[in-house]
């Protein structure tokens, strides 16, 4: 009997994963953090970086609880750096316009930018290029060369994120989460996960919850 256990909330059939929510809570003070420094400073730039390997979901509803984050980067969105609609134009315009802001990324995503070799790590999983660094390298190239001075902080919180302690509401998920799978185990079940669908907790087959990776749609309400 397993729980849905993995702060980036990308398991199929899930609606939500415990840890999560304490791993966008803990996000959001990064980015408050990171607005605070920009908005200190003239053409203040905050940049952070967030776990989110293949899916953003923390990136996204970090943006959308902060309300200070004025680019969000994802995997599920490609995005291009050069040229007139590229991120580094944008972002010149944003601090001609407003002399600050902050910058999301999550660490799956440019990844087609970083051109990194294709290998993978003890657990299997492809190993990622830093964004975050090259983000930091690319705008501070960028903002030299067109002579316009900026002052770039930039903020990893790496683990701190999925180490903290829990927000009430995760706490009590996961003691519900556990509860039903001892009844679970209890009435015999096996090779399942518990999930909560529409308020009611589920038993959901292992194979249907590692079937497929929940990510992000681009043209669902929340990316919009």
């Amino acid at each position: 009997i397993g729980v849905p256990k993995t702060i980036d909330n990308d398991l199929a059939f899930i609606q939500k994963s415990f840890g999560f929510e304490t791993a966008v809570a803990e996000a959001t003070d990064a980015v408050t953090s990171a607005h605070t420094e920009a908005h200190s400073a003239i053409n203040g730039i905050g940049l952070v970086q967030v776990m989110g390997r293949d899916s953003g979901f923390i990136a996204a509803h970090t943006a959308l609880a902060s309300h200070d984050v004025n680019f969000v980067l994802v995997p599920e969105v490609p995005f291009e750096l050069d040229g007139p609609q590229g991120l580094l134009e944008a972002l010149k315009k944003r601090l001609e316009r407003r002399a600050h802001a902050v910058v999301l990324v999550a660490e799956g995503a440019g990844q087609e930018l970083l051109k990194v070799e294709q290998q993978k790590d003890a657990s299997g999983n492809l190993k990622l290029g830093d964004i975050g660094l090259y983000l930091r390298e690319k705008i501070g190239e960028h903002f030299d060369k067109t002579g316009m001075k900026v002052n770039l902080k930039y903020i990893d919180p790496s683990y701190i994120i999925r180490s903290a302690v829990a927000a009430p509401t995760d706490s009590l998920y996961c003691s519900r989460l556990g509860n039903n799978a001892a009844h679970a185990a209890m009435a015999g079940r096996t090779r399942m996960v518990i999930s909560q669908v529409n308020g009611v907790f589920v038993h959901i087959p292992t194979d249907m919850a590692v079937s497929e990776r929940n990510k992000i749609d681009p043209e669902s309400s929340l990316w919009r």
